[in-house]
């Protein structure tokens, strides 16, 4: 069964097939974090479309090498025109703390909710003020090759110089110039064009930037392109599978990405594959945003009883090329439905159900129909209905239901093969979490006090690769 999906390149579904010659391994680039804030729940959305992503392709028979990076630097608040202040000096700004703190603190913080969202980690985490040298070579090998020029103390992309610039977006340039986006060249005297960017910041902008690098053309830090293009590249090499995003990744980030990356690397096509996702909406559809009152995280469901995983089962009922329509209505439905399903799991565990090496027949057919579905473009919600076709089966035994819904939950992600009848009580999941994300902030001395807090409630918690273990005194 052929596994398809929507390539943003060519606006239209494709049969996916790895460059791998072997066929066994996808490599994949998912763009990750700006660490100078919580992340809001929809940004987890795209995160969890590519951990769905991943999963899939798991699910396939493929061995996936996955990188994210971690944005630290580079990253302005006018992210379509070079405009504005580095987000993370505006972190900093607004907390009071030094950039790299702030950086620390919001790199833990993502990584605490990616692990309560039950999304699998990458296989490589990359920051970029770690990969300034790989950066400053590839601005380097752009500047040899012409497609750059420094003015006004930075250097810029000579969007001029590549003749199909602007193919993932579909940009009109000719029209566009004459139109009204001319009009951002007047926010930047030294471009050349509107589309031209920034690949070096020297000191001669932003002077009270606190991250700052020795290079070629002056003391300064990159922009927020060229560390996806440099990092992707070091770790996948000059062509890869799949990259992903956002859809507002499509008009500028993505595209001066593969701009500058096909240029240096003297390649056609550096992804092959270019998946999105659509934005979580509230309101009159507006996106959700953290410069907006919207801005809703993990723990403000929490603080409304809605668990991690409750999202997680929320966001898997709308297709991920589709708005989802955020409401608290909707947040309770999906609550409702996941303990239902914990409910009905452990209902056929008590039945004695195990899991099966071998699914039969009948069951085999819903395996089928799920592996169609998520084959599909990873058509989660028709995926979703399955699951409830096979509780609804009398035809299948207690074990072979059960384990056709753990094959499901390989890519699903709900933790089915976890649960147990005498679980954890929610009060000491919930200081565990703390605890981890107190080490993963390096708050030792919080960490500790969690601990006591967890053994006060008649618990042991220990670490582990994965996070965390809780034990019974």
């Amino acid at each position: 069964m052929a596994l398809t999906l929507y390539n943003t390149l060519h606006r239209k579904k494709e049969k996916f097939v790895p460059l791998d010659a072997t066929g066994k391994t996808v490599t994949l680039y998912t763009c990750g974090p700006t660490v100078y804030n919580f992340m809001h729940i929809g940004n987890l959305r795209s995160f969890l479309f590519e951990d769905i992503l991943k999963r899939t392709l798991i699910f396939s028979g493929y061995d996936v090498k996955h990188v994210m990076n971690i944005t630290d630097v580079g990253h302005l608040t006018g992210e379509d025109d070079d405009s504005g202040e580095d987000k993370m000096l505006k972190g900093a700004r607004r907390e009071g703390k030094t950039v790299w703190e702030v950086a620390d603190f919001y790199t833990a913080a993502f990584k605490h909710d990616y692990l309560v969202m039950n999304m699998t980690a990458p296989f490589i985490w990359c920051k970029a003020t770690d990969h300034i040298a790989e950066q400053v070579s590839m601005i380097q090998t752009l500047e040899k090759k012409k497609f750059t020029y420094f003015a006004g103390g930075n250097v810029y992309f000579d969007t001029s110089k590549l003749k199909d610039y602007g193919k993932l977006a579909k940009l009109d340039l000719k029209a566009e110039e004459k139109g009204k986006t001319k009009a951002r060249v007047e926010k930047d005297v030294h471009k050349k064009s509107s589309h031209d960017f920034v690949l070096w910041f020297t000191k001669s902008k932003f002077d009270d930037q606190e991250m700052k690098w020795e290079s070629p053309w002056g003391v300064g830090y990159p922009g927020w392109h060229i560390e996806c293009s440099a990092m992707a590249t070091k770790y996948l090499g000059s062509q890869f599978d799949i990259h992903c995003g956002g859809i507002d990744h499509i008009p500028i980030h993505h595209t001066n990405e593969i701009a500058q990356s096909e240029a240096a690397l003297g390649v056609k096509t550096w992804a092959a594959f270019w998946l999105h996702n659509e934005f979580l909406v509230i309101g009159a559809g507006e996106k959700m945003a953290k410069s907006g009152e919207n801005f809703l995280t993990l723990d403000v469901l929490k603080g409304r009883g809605i668990e991690p995983l409750d999202y997680r089962f929320f966001c898997l009922g709308t297709h991920y090329r589709n708005p989802l329509m955020f409401s608290w209505e909707a947040l309770d439905g999906a609550r409702t439905a996941r303990k239902r399903l914990v409910e009905k799991v452990l209902e056929l565990k008590k039945e004695g159900a195990v899991a099966l090496a071998k699914i039969g027949v009948g069951g085999q057919s819903y395996v089928d129909l799920f592996a169609a579905a998520v084959f599909d473009d990873m058509n989660t919600p028709r995926a979703l209905a399955l699951v409830w076709d096979v509780l609804r089966d009398e035809k299948l035994n207690a074990s072979e239901k059960y384990s056709v819904l753990l094959r499901y939950d390989c890519v699903l992600g709900f933790g089915l093969a976890d649960l147990a009848e005498d679980k954890i009580p929610a009060a000491v999941l919930t200081l565990a979490q703390e605890r981890l994300k107190a080490r993963l902030g390096k708050e030792w001395k919080k960490s500790d006090e969690l601990r006591d807090q967890i053994k006060e409630l008649g618990y042991i918690v220990g670490d582990t690769k994965e996070g965390f273990e809780l034990k019974k005194i």
